[in-house]
């Protein structure tokens, strides 16, 4: 992890993605990756965002393997009340979301899994079905949008690893 905040400040010195505000649906640590719940219309002008793959994949919509290509959110600190990186949001919080740009760095959230104790410099993360959090991308991946700026090892729970955005299609 680099700095203590979800967003990493590098080269411009300033985001240059889209920041929106949401509904959460679940509970969510900063620095998930989100998509819109299509089940549940916009409340005051808010649509609700749920972690990445929680709704199967149907119709074109969903998510239904590892990988899968979607549009990037990213879900970050609470603003509203000085939240932190580790501030878990509550089911229908206000939520945070940020949608990048292309090299744009990042602190996200890694699946606690043990296969991969180790992850190097340059290696490519996908997003986990259902979670919303990076993991080693495999052959089978659509996408690999993340790729790791750290060495990793032994990875524990709700470890944060400084990444930079490769774009949606990775």
């Amino acid at each position: 992890m680099k700095g203590t905040a979800i967003i990493v400040l590098a080269g411009s010195g300033s985001p240059r993605g889209f920041f929106d505000e949401c509904l959460v649906n679940g509970t969510p640590y900063p620095g998930t990756v989100m998509e819109m719940d299509d089940t549940i219309p916009a409340v005051g002008g808010r649509f609700t965002w749920q972690p990445y793959g929680t709704t199967g994949a149907s119709g074109g919509q969903g998510v239904s393997n590892n990988g899968d290509r979607k549009i990037i959110a990213i879900l970050t600190e609470k603003r509203d009340d000085a939240g932190v990186f580790s501030t878990q949001y509550a089911d229908g919080d206000r939520g945070f979301l940020y949608f990048p740009s292309m090299g744009e760095q990042f602190n996200m959230l890694m699946q606690d899994i043990l296969t991969d104790e180790f992850w190097f410099i340059g290696e490519e993360f996908m997003i986990h079905n259902s979670s919303g959090q990076l993991l080693s991308a495999d052959n089978n991946a659509e996408a690999h949008p993340f790729t790791c700026l750290e060495r990793i090892s032994k990875l524990a729970v709700d470890v944060r690893v400084w990444t930079r955005f490769n774009g949606s299609a990775g």
